[in-house]
């Protein structure tokens, strides 16, 4: 495209109030398919969505049904930066109290039920156990040499955290913890006390299919 018509270079020069939707679109998605550039794409796939509104509903699986070639990470990104948009609107804090697993699965839920990976992540917060940031820690199935305590509280101490909360999703849906997942929480148990780092929970993000709570929660287990 000559330069002065690409979406990142007229938003430098003229703000965001100057492009179209999918111009907009356009430096999200980034890159464009063979044949197809970026704002090609952009306005395929806000046509065969019905335009802003319908595919802010999209869940990312359906949004890479609308727009072949782009994948799960870019599907997750776009998401996201909807529920964004959203959280925004409706004046909700992007800070949120992370006091109970209900909460953190409002919060990380539908993220973590889309990837086909177990993601390990720590949430570190601070004294009124708001969010202060989510790290990944590893992708992939957890075990206890992925998560070590020295790499999950290694965080913590760098970011002043108060506590953290651990969450990992299982990707089959089901929240009900394996024996690593035991093995793997009463090992951060034992290393948050000897740090003197407030382990606020383990919790499994699962899918509320069937009806059943989508979370398992290692505090109100008991365990924690």
């Amino acid at each position: 495209m000559p330069i002065d018509e690409r979406p990142r270079e007229k938003a430098e020069r003229h703000g965001f109030d100057a492009l179209s939707d999918a111009e907009l679109l356009a430096i999200f998605i980034r890159t464009g398919l063979p044949g197809k550039n970026a704002l090609a794409v952009a306005r395929d796939l806000l046509r065969d969505c019905g335009g802003f509104a319908s595919l802010a509903r999209c869940t990312p699986k359906e949004i890479r049904r609308y727009a072949k070639g782009i994948g799960p990470a870019k599907s997750l990104e776009m998401a996201a930066a909807f529920e964004i948009g959203k959280r925004l609107a409706r004046g909700q804090d992007l800070t949120p109290v992370l006091d109970t697993a209900e909460r953190i699965f409002d919060f990380f839920g539908r993220e973590l039920m889309a990837l086909r990976q177990e993601s390990l992540r720590v949430l570190l917060l601070d004294t009124k156990l708001r969010l202060i940031r989510a790290e990944e820690i590893s992708l992939g199935s957890v075990n206890e040499c992925v998560a070590h305590p020295r790499e999950i509280f290694r965080q913590a101490v760098i970011h002043s955290a108060f506590g953290v909360a651990i969450i990992h999703n299982h990707p089959s849906g089901d929240p009900s913890p394996s024996p690593a997942d035991y093995r793997v929480t009463r090992s951060l148990k034992e290393a948050a006390h000897l740090l003197q780092i407030h382990l606020i929970d383990h919790v499994i993000l699962g899918s509320p299919d069937g009806g059943r709570v989508p979370y398992f929660s290692f505090k109100e287990a008991g365990i924690i």
